[in-house]
């Protein structure tokens, strides 16, 4: 038998030496971001049916109280990995990281790190690291290993990542923390149907059931059980499976990967961002009136077209609830058109469906374009086209925007975000929960789940 280590060997070792010299202070800053737009993000869906229902079971299933559930209460690590993960995806308003070809969101891993973290009694230091070593886990196999065009989800490298993360987070050695990353890596592999064609509550839940698992998968490893340790390149393992050969020389790898992720400025898909904002500046420009247009033709790079423009993934007219609605070009142009906003409250059931919405959404066109595609993940180019009944057409021209690697979103506009999501929490619970992930890296990881546990939401308003 061969003596040199596996890749997951090596990224175990890696993950276990890393220390908080390794982050630049751009990436702690980012850290924090990350973690204040996340939470503000999981508080502002805790009414939303899915989150709730999820609740419900979670307290009924019951579990050893051991991890907070954001909004109160406690059950099991994976449990509230689950639950607290759920809250942070529901929206669709966490952060994305931009590969050639896969798009992820990286602060899905926040749930399992966090509750990894609070098991484990971390301070606020650990939890961070550890956090950078599962975004920088999940995004460096993005970048290597991109699988949705071979029909599985993002969620397969994330798998890899939140169980480095959590793993890291509660002390392991490197032999379990190889352990713990190979089981994950094993055993969950989702396919990409989650976000194709007639879209359900499960586009939402897949990466917090990957993270469920990976939680899990590092509770095996913490009780001794071992994984496969050729996971990534051995006889059937991901290359051979699933990826094709790759490499990553984890000894190399820093921690920076999460300076390289984006903030959403809109309640919408990504790769949505810059022409929505580009609409809304046409909208501010021109000022015409809706029923005076007579079509809206988008023009963008190939994977908007592809994910929700009514490309490969599937048409993206037929719209009758939020999970098709946030995946949907022409639907979240035709409501920042009308509404001024895409916020939450755009994906509301009486919103979808009123006319106003159905038949502008039916006016939007959307096509790829070959020179836009080469420029992505770079910039996020495209051109919109709006031409009124009486023939006139106005055009404006977008790379990026407020929120994008070339214009990332400051602490104030963060906080902005965080402030629309909290409005339905008591405010001065909501400024000290700020405060205290401002302050993270010198506070223990129990001073803000203690915090997390005293939300309290206004059952009577909706998301």
């Amino acid at each position: 038998m061969s003596n040199k280590k596996t890749m997951v060997e090596q990224l175990a070792d890696w993950a276990h030496d890393a220390d908080w010299s390794m982050l630049s202070d751009e990436a702690k800053e980012a850290l924090k971001g990350r973690v204040l737009d996340s939470i503000g993000v999981a508080i502002g869906a805790l009414n939303g049916e899915p989150v709730k229902n999820i609740r419900q079971m979670t307290e009924n299933l019951g579990g050893e109280k051991l991890v907070t559930l954001i909004g109160g209460g406690k059950t099991t690590p994976d449990y509230a990995t689950f639950y607290n993960g759920a809250a942070v995806r529901y929206l669709d308003f966490n952060d994305s990281y931009l590969a050639k070809e896969e798009t992820g969101h990286p602060s899905d891993n926040i749930a399992p790190v966090l509750a990894a973290a609070e098991y484990a009694d971390a301070n606020g230091k650990d939890f961070l690291l550890a956090l950078a070593i599962a975004y920088q886990v999940q995004c460096r196999l993005s970048d290597v290993a991109p699988v949705r065009k071979y029909g599985f989800d993002h969620t397969v490298q994330g798998a890899y990542g939140a169980a480095a993360g959590a793993a890291r987070a509660m002390g392991f050695d490197s032999s379990e923390i190889a352990n713990a990353v190979a089981i994950a890596g094993t055993g969950y592999n989702s396919l990409r149907v989650t976000r194709t064609g007639e879209l359900s509550n499960w586009k939402g839940l897949a990466y917090p059931n990957t993270a469920m698992g990976a939680m899990h998968a590092t509770m095996l490893a913490k009780y001794g059980i071992s994984g496969p340790r050729e996971v990534f390149e051995g006889n059937k393992g991901l290359m051979d499976s699933i990826a094709g050969e790759f490499t990553i020389n984890w000894h190399n790898e820093n921690l920076e990967r999460v300076t390289d992720t984006i903030i959403k400025r809109f309640n919408a898909e990504i790769h949505s961002q810059s022409s929505i904002e580009g609409l809304l500046e046409l909208r501010d420009r021109e000022n015409i009136k809706p029923e005076d247009i007579k079509a809206i033709r988008l023009t963008t790079f190939d994977v908007a077209y592809n994910i929700i423009g009514g490309g490969e993934e599937g048409g993206k007219k037929l719209i009758r609830y939020k999970e098709e609605a946030d995946h949907s070009l022409p639907y979240m142009l035709a409501a920042a058109y009308l509404d001024g906003q895409v916020m939450p409250e755009q994906y509301d059931s009486d919103r979808i469906n009123r006319g106003d919405i159905q038949e502008l959404l039916q006016k939007v066109d959307v096509k790829p374009d070959v020179h836009y595609s080469s420029r992505f993940p770079d910039e996020m180019a495209c051109r919109i086209e709006l031409e009124t009944n009486d023939g006139q057409i106005f055009e404006i021209e977008k790379s990026d925007y407020k929120g994008f690697k070339s214009k990332p979103a400051s602490w104030d506009v963060l906080m902005a975000k965080y402030n629309s999501l909290t409005r339905n929490i008591d405010s001065d619970l909501a400024h000290e929960i700020a405060e205290t992930i401002r302050n993270l890296d010198n506070v223990n990881v129990s001073d803000l789940t203690q915090l997390l546990d005293q939300i309290q939401i206004k059952e009577d308003v909706s998301i």
